[in-house]
């Protein structure tokens, strides 16, 4: 039995899907979800959220944000559903997705919201940097740093999970 599956990279993220909007069903449980406009042969990201938990057969045409949808996408058959799966996922680590594509690709249905979420950032002081220059966390989704080029007077240190880089200067 042979079963095609689609699926769709946005950032990192592997998404199932995506799947005409009108096509989906419940239930639908702790997964970041995307709804895309079909262009052509192009899809556009319209909204993202995330979900703990719904059994409602009308959870998306009840959404709020409905209406932009289908403004956007010009009508409801354009509507695609796409979700990643976050089965044993926290709600900060749903929200640490939402919010690296948020911010990525601002979603013109997500206009007005800001990351659900700030950033945690620390401040060390220079000498604590020194001490164990290795130990660097990404300050996009927490994860370490490691160092990618040496140079004369700084280092450049990529994130291990979102590929961000920084500069620290040597001390």
């Amino acid at each position: 039995m042979k079963s095609s599956t689609l699926s769709i990279q946005i950032l990192q993220y592997e998404f199932l899907g995506p799947i005409p909007l009108n096509e989906w069903g419940p239930p639908m449980e702790k997964l970041v979800y995307l709804i895309l406009s079909k262009d052509q042969d192009k899809f556009n990201i319209l909204y993202i959220d995330d979900c703990e938990k719904t059994d409602d057969k009308s959870f998306f045409v009840q959404h709020p944000d409905f209406k932009c949808w289908v403004q956007k996408s010009g009508s409801e058959k354009s509507l695609y559903l796409a979700i990643l799966p976050m089965f044993e996922s926290s709600k900060v680590q749903r929200q640490n997705v939402y919010n690296k594509i948020l911010s990525r690709y601002k979603p013109p249905c997500n206009s007005g919201t800001t990351p659900k979420t700030e950033p945690e950032y620390t401040v060390r002081k220079s000498e604590e940097e020194s001490l164990d220059p290795q130990k660097i966390s990404c300050l996009c989704c927490g994860s370490e740093m490691k160092a990618e080029q040496i140079l004369e007077k700084s280092t450049v240190y990529r994130c291990t999970s979102c590929g961000l880089s920084d500069t620290k200067l040597n001390s």
